[in-house]
């Protein structure tokens, strides 16, 4: 990428974000986001959740150069201050795309709202789930009885998903993985690998026995009745990430570790 390129600086609000944004402003020139081409991201994967969130919102959607100032990093490069030039000029391009979740609550109250890790259900109380499970209008779950459910991109699959012991999806695979959480009946069901074009509904049963919330990355919705999800066609992000630091070698290498 061309160091003529116009771009805009973000940072998390914490104490080391903001500080290495303090040092990267005094040795660059920056641009307000509404005129930037692309944007160079401070913090930890929250944020750069955050971040990606907030372009979805605006419709306006700029290539992001994330630098780890957080816990994990893992969709985030690491914080090297000197260089950036250089980096951004041979960093390497990946394409995420969403997945959109539409929610009916109990109330009846629908929303939408975008994920770019994954799509949850989870049980609200201590009495377990129990879901109804749709892909392409077939049911193929009656009645799942479980802490939960998710659904993940290939991008997010070695979040969440892999902590409920779900598979890791390859970047640009155009699978979506389901993933049972705790799963008490059927207990030997470990999930499956769909299509990306899959279209996925959950419905829970006895809803207001037995409360369910939904939650699309960091947002969450209570007491959710319906939930339906499908990948955004429409919308594609795109992250920069070093060559040597790239993010379908990282989901690869995720395979690998003990």
């Amino acid at each position: 990428m061309s160091a003529a390129i116009k771009r805009a600086l973000v940072a998390s609000p914490t104490p080391a974000a903001q500080t290495a944004a303090e040092e990267l402003r005094a040795a660059h020139d920056w641009v307000d986001y509404s005129d930037a081409e692309l944007v160079v991201a401070l913090g930890g994967d929250g944020f750069m959740l955050q971040t990606l969130h907030g372009m979805l919102q605006q419709r306006r959607i700029l290539p992001v150069f994330g630098m780890n100032l957080g816990t994990v990093g893992f969709l985030m490069n690491d914080w090297r201050p000197k260089g950036l030039e250089d980096r951004l000029t041979r960093a390497r391009s990946f394409n995420v795309t969403p997945l959109t979740m539409r929610v009916e609550t109990v109330d009846g109250e629908m929303s939408e709202i975008p994920a770019i890790n994954e799509v949850s259900l989870l049980r609200e109380t201590r009495q377990t789930a129990k879901l109804e499970v749709t892909v392409n209008q077939r049911v193929v779950m009656p009645e799942l009885v479980c802490d939960g459910i998710l659904v993940a991109t290939p991008a997010g699959s070695t979040a969440y998903n892999l902590s409920a012991n779900g598979p890791i999806l390859p970047l640009g695979s155009s699978l979506l993985a389901l993933t049972p959480i705790s799963p008490f009946r059927p207990r030997r069901w470990r999930g499956a690998i769909l299509p990306e074009k899959a279209c996925i509904s959950i419905r829970v049963l006895e809803a207001d026995k037995r409360p369910v919330s939904a939650v699309a990355d960091q947002h969450e919705f209570r007491e959710v009745r319906h939930v339906a999800i499908e990948i955004d066609r429409l919308r594609t992000l795109k992250l920069l990430f070093d060559p040597e630091h790239a993010l379908d070698d990282r989901i690869t290498m995720e395979q690998f570790i003990a």
